[in-house]
C-alpha cells in the first residue's frame, strides 16, 4: 500500500499569500519501490473539475507541466527524502484550489495519460493554497 502525505502551502507564520508571491507543497510518499512510480500534482479549484498540474519520474528524467503554470511552477523529487515537491512562483488568484499530489507505476500507459486523473492510483490528503489579489 502505498501512502501519500502531503504538507506546506501556507506562509510562515499564517496568513494568505499574495498575488505574485511563492508557496511549496510538499508529498511524502511511503509505501513501496518508490522509483517505480511515477509522481503527479492536481488541483480542483471551486466548481471546476480536477485539473492536472505537472508529473515527474522518481530520477526527475521526465516532466511535464500544464501550459497554464510553465515557467512558474517546478515539481521535483527528492529520492533520499520519498518526496515529491511542488514549487510554486508567481502565485495567481486563479491558482486558488486545493492541490492534490497522486502517485502512479510507471508504465506505457503514463506517458500517454500522465494527465488523467484516472491513471494514478493513490492520492493525498489535499492541500487548499489561496492567493489573494
Amino acid at each position: 500500500q502505498v501512502q501519500l502525505v502531503q504538507s506546506g502551502g501556507k506562509l510562515v507564520g499564517g496568513g494568505l499569500v499574495q498575488a505574485g508571491g511563492s508557496l511549496r507543497l510538499s508529498c511524502a510518499v511511503s509505501g513501496r519501490t518508490f522509483s517505480s512510480y511515477a509522481l503527479g500534482w492536481f488541483r480542483r479549484a471551486p466548481g471546476k473539475e480536477r485539473e492536472f498540474v505537472a508529473t515527474v519520474t522518481w530520477n526527475d528524467a521526465f516532466t511535464v507541466y500544464s501550459d497554464s503554470v510553465k515557467g512558474r511552477f517546478t515539481i521535483t523529487t527528492e529520492y533520499a527524502k520519498n518526496t515529491v515537491y511542488l514549487q510554486m512562483n508567481s502565485l495567481k488568484p486563479e491558482d486558488t484550489a486545493v492541490y492534490y499530489c497522486a502517485a502512479t507505476l510507471v508504465s506505457p500507459n503514463y506517458f500517454t495519460n500522465y494527465h488523467k486523473p484516472g491513471q494514478y492510483d493513490y492520492w493525498g490528503q489535499g492541500t487548499q493554497v489561496t492567493v489573494s489579489s
